[in-house]
């Protein structure tokens, strides 16, 4: 394993899923649906994976926040939806998140490798995610067993600076790794707060489109996917992570050694996020 000069990439922190682990970023978005069936309430995926990359209970806020969701809320509950509602929903979500994470644990196609270029090169390895600590510890022993253990890892309900789009968790990883600038670190992940999170983390930050949310299909969809159909999703995955301050966008983890030879090369020349 080689060491990182003062000017090359000392850290990249990962999403989870969608990114590292559960193309299409399914787990979260189905239960979702799942859960708020159990209340009444119809939502699609699609509205499912609005608000994605916020921990788990601003995203239920989010999505109660939604005109068509909290006109379907007031037309069953003949009131609008509060606080209270979202613990509830919160609540019914988390048994249901945490019995069916592990079966969305499989690797992302050339996330393992890639994981390993980089360990290879002496860049540590951090993570975090949405989800809260009590569905990591589902994921990470299936996710560990496929090959993907980083260094580090932050959940979604453990800071008590909150969340995404805050810079929290991103930072948090720095302090863990022992990263010495932050200039010198790379966030990536397949959601707008994820983007935001490390831009305000003042790191480097790529983001992910056919693999994650912002496309929202499965391998197996993808390959069903026309032509046409397929470049237009791409294309508006492409523009909305780019507008939420991606230094860089690419497909897949697979893709992302290329971009940090790119980054290694931009910070030889002085040049930062």
């Amino acid at each position: 394993m080689t060491s990182p000069t003062q000017n090359d990439v000392s850290a990249v922190i990962f999403d989870w899923a969608g990114t590292l682990v559960d193309f299409g970023s399914l787990a979260p978005t189905q239960i979702f649906v799942d859960a708020f069936a159990t209340f009444g309430i119809t939502i699609t995926l699609e509205q499912a994976r609005g608000p994605m990359g916020l921990s788990k209970r601003d995203h239920i806020r989010e999505l109660l926040g939604d005109p068509a969701i909290q006109a379907q809320w007031q037309a069953t509950f003949g009131r609008a939806s509060g606080p209270d509602d979202i613990d509830a929903i919160y609540e019914r979500f988390m048994p249901m998140q945490i019995a069916k994470v592990a079966a969305y644990s499989a690797p992302i196609p050339g996330a393992v490798r890639t994981l390993a270029q980089l360990r290879a090169q002496g860049i540590r390895i951090g993570s975090c995610s949405g989800y809260p600590r009590r569905v990591l510890d589902e994921l990470l022993p299936a996710a560990a067993a496929a090959g993907i253990a980083p260094d580090c890892v932050i959940a979604g309900d453990e800071l008590p600076a909150g969340g995404r789009p805050g810079p929290y968790m991103a930072l948090a990883n720095v302090l863990a790794l022992g990263a010495e600038d932050v200039r010198r670190c790379i966030k990536v992940d397949d959601t707008v707060p994820g983007i935001q999170e490390g831009r305000n983390a003042g790191m480097w930050c790529v983001g992910l489109t056919l693999s994650g949310n912002e496309v929202g299909c499965t391998q197996q969809e993808l390959a069903a996917l026309d032509p046409d159909e397929l470049k237009a999703r791409l294309d508006r995955a492409t523009r909305r992570l780019a507008d939420a301050g991606a230094h860089f966008v690419i497909e897949s983890v697979a893709d992302l050694p290329a971009v940090v030879d790119i980054v290694r090369a931009r910070l030889a020349q002085g040049k930062q996020p």
